[in-house]
């Protein structure tokens, strides 16, 4: 590994910021103006506008993703809908949260592999997977890209399920027909992490619905498991949407269909510019359904491979490098076989794409990949 600063970074939050700087220099001073520091206007208001982007009725801000999908389940299990130790099918190349937000709802994930196409849950394995446990499935939008919706909730449908969409990674991609991530089954969690599409500046989260049963008992949980002050109907957690991050988001959120829109040039430029059988690209149809996240290649020699972007001054990240089931805090399914996942995790590399990226660079990106 060498210690040069790569003259490409993988993600300069600093740069693609900066725009930025003057209007939340004025939203800082608002914020300071209004004597509201928690649960005020502005989190009202970014509830208001991230419902209406995502076509949903409503949507409750947290204090971060893995909140945002444990308060949807803790939820589901307070109404009544899912017991504890009732049965979960997700992905097993998800994310550690996503899992983990299973596991402390008191419910069981069920790991099933994913399409190796997509890098999402396999729509054609789960039905294998449907026990009388099943109560939930728990698709993952990974790096952007739209789960197969379609096809899950006629699975659910079909079994009496509910579909909750982890689209943490997923901000603004859309189906063919127009619906958004965060309008699909009866819930879907969001992350505002930094170097998400739509990134706050620390950690925040929301949970979207059009089931007011559950955005109800979800903002209540969230407070202490309280609707009015001191009165505490459920055991509840400490998860609000910071006030100021939610004026941050308000700003960022009116570019982020253009954002969105800079993401898949560059993905269609790459897509149709690298050119090496040694690299094997990411599937895409062209449609609004990929919002790129990430842009992951997956190569053999993984090492070889790193370390010739190193040399050529190409950030990098590998998302992820163990799979779930291969954490020591998860070691109860280290006996699983999960071949497609195992083999996922050890070849895929995240190379940079975001809007930061000059014409120059991306260019370079190009011919370093193609020269490999």
């Amino acid at each position: 590994m060498t210690n040069h600063k790569p003259s490409i970074p993988f993600l300069d939050l600093y740069t693609i910021n900066g725009r930025y700087h003057e209007k939340l220099k004025s939203r800082f001073s608002d914020f300071l103006d209004s004597g509201t520091y928690i649960r005020g206007g502005f989190v009202n208001e970014f509830e208001e506008a991230y419902a209406k982007f995502c076509g949903t009725q409503y949507c409750v801000g947290v204090g971060n993703g893995l909140d945002a999908l444990t308060l949807i389940l803790r939820g589901y299990i307070e109404l009544g809908k899912v017991n504890p130790g009732d049965e979960v099918l997700v992905a097993a190349n998800t994310f550690v949260a996503t899992i983990l937000s299973i596991k402390y709802s008191g419910l069981k994930p069920v790991l099933v592999e994913p399409d190796e196409k997509r890098f999402n849950l396999d729509v054609h394995l789960i039905e294998q997977y449907i026990t009388e446990k099943t109560k939930v499935i728990l698709p993952t939008h990974l790096y952007g890209q739209l789960a197969q919706m379609k096809e899950i909730n006629e699975i659910a449908k079909k079994n009496n399920l509910l579909v909750i969409s982890d689209a943490a990674q997923a901000h603004g991609a859309k189906s063919n027909n127009g619906i958004s991530a965060g309008n699909f089954g009866d819930a879907s969690s969001f992350s505002f992490y930094p170097a998400k599409n739509l990134g706050a500046f620390g950690d925040a989260g929301a949970v979207t619905t059009n089931d007011a049963a559950l955005a109800t008992i979800v903002r209540s949980l969230s407070n202490y498991g309280s609707s009015k002050k001191y009165e505490n109907g459920y055991l509840g957690v400490n998860s609000r949407l910071d006030e100021l991050q939610a004026s941050f988001l308000l700003e960022k959120l009116k570019d982020l269909e253009e954002d969105n829109k800079i993401r898949r040039q560059i993905a269609k430029k790459y897509l149709s510019e690298i050119k090496n059988e040694k690299i094997q690209l990411p599937f895409w149809d062209g449609s609004e359904n990929h919002v790129f996240h990430l842009f992951v290649v997956r190569v053999t020699n993984r090492d070889k491979f790193c370390h010739y972007l190193e040399e050529a001054g190409i950030g990098y990240l590998i998302h992820y490098p163990i799979p779930p089931h291969h954490q020591k805090a998860l070691k109860q399914f280290s006996n699983l076989s999960l071949p497609i996942t195992e083999k996922i995790h050890k070849e895929v590399v995240s190379i940079p794409l975001n809007i930061g990226l000059e014409n120059y660079q991306i260019e370079q990106i190009i011919m370093t990949l193609n020269q490999y």
